[in-house]
């Protein structure tokens, strides 16, 4: 498993910061509209938790897609630190202790890989499905707010993958 750096924090809040910006519809708006101006962050916000439960899987074609992000991003965070802004890079940022998918929630975790591959195949929300992605994969194994949010989804799917597979075998 690939541990997330500063550097890739920092790229994880950085496109948090993006989306949150880009999705900014002005308090007016937000306060006239509420729900409908949320409902346009639900495809972030999804493909957020999906990419957290990518860099939970442990093996496989998911967990090593999931753990190329991460490395590929704490190293271009590191980069970006250290020669953007004359910080220092490579300081591990991992901190948390997550719960790792059984068995049935790694079959859920591939029920929502074929989901998701579909959705960026078919979706006109490509990009926020692939930016939340990535910033899930980036911040899932924080050890912030977005590191213990892994723990619950972890649960959630290991839950469901029971009940799915607990009533069919």
């Amino acid at each position: 498993m690939t541990f997330v750096t500063i550097g890739g924090v920092t790229i994880g809040f950085c496109i948090l910061a993006y989306t949150l910006v880009k999705w900014w519809p002005g308090a007016k708006t937000l306060r006239a509209d509420p729900f409908r101006q949320l409902a346009r962050l639900l495809p972030f916000v999804l493909a957020w938790c999906y990419g957290v439960l990518a860099v939970l899987s442990i093996g496989g074609l998911v967990g090593w897609a999931a753990d190329s992000s991460l490395w590929i991003t704490s190293w271009l965070g590191d980069v970006a630190l250290v020669w953007g802004v004359g910080g220092q890079g490579g300081t591990s940022a991992a901190g948390v202790s997550y719960l790792p998918l059984t068995q049935p929630g790694a079959g859920i975790t591939l029920i929502l890989t074929a989901t998701m591959c579909a959705a960026l195949k078919v979706s006109d929300r490509r990009n926020d499905l692939f930016m939340g992605m990535w910033c899930g994969i980036t911040l899932g194994t924080s050890a912030g707010i977005a590191g213990l949010a892994a723990v619950p989804l972890a649960q959630a799917v290991n839950w469901a993958g029971d009940g799915l597979y607990g009533a069919i075998v």
